[in-house]
């Protein structure tokens, strides 16, 4: 499985390494990862990780104005895209198919390749403008997947949180996981 990761400049970073890390050294899974500028200066100092740490997990990275970059196109295959977390600009670029940066363009690829396109859109509260962006992608295809915790499995940390959501999106992949225990409903106590 080839799977684009892009991380924004929404906050929320620990999503897209939690991402990472879940998917690094599982056989026949490559990574392909792309960080926005303001990403970049998010991830250190939301996760206390260096940038070259997290690139560190992928496969393989790419400068988000590299638009020459194998993942702007669809004649390079990739078995989806998950952009974790995702800003309200890139959400707002990928609705209008602005594909001016990398990340723009290889979400556009993935919705005209039929391709799954994970959003974990990271913004509150939410206006009519978003919410009518996130429906346009939702009705071309995407997942719109905002990092909502649950607390049916009791979680002790944020770590717990994390995981929770991360694990919903590998469930969307067809990747098993234990990063959470799923509902299975009340039980009588």
């Amino acid at each position: 499985m080839r799977l684009v990761v892009a991380i924004t400049g929404a906050s929320g970073a620990i999503y897209g390494v939690r991402l990472l890390e879940a998917l690094h050294s599982r056989p026949g899974v490559e990574t392909l990862l792309v960080v926005s500028a303001a990403a970049q200066a998010i991830v250190p100092q939301e996760t206390g990780r260096a940038l070259a740490e997290v690139q560190a997990l992928a496969t393989r990275t790419f400068d988000n104005g590299d638009l020459a970059a194998p993942i702007a196109s669809g004649s390079f295959h990739t078995d989806g895209m998950v952009v974790a977390p995702c800003s309200i600009k890139t959400l707002s670029a990928l609705a209008n198919s602005y594909a001016e940066t990398l990340i723009a363009r290889a979400g556009d690829v993935a919705l005209k390749e039929r391709r799954r396109l994970i959003l974990l859109v990271r913004e509150t509260p939410l206006h009519a403008g978003h919410l009518r962006l996130m429906l346009a992608l939702a009705e071309l295809g995407a997942v719109i997947m905002p990092p909502i915790p649950t607390f049916y499995g009791q979680p002790k940390t944020i770590d717990d949180l994390v995981n929770h959501t991360i694990g919903r999106v590998l469930d969307h992949l067809g990747l098993e996981h234990d990063l959470y225990r799923p509902w299975l409903g009340c039980s009588e106590a």
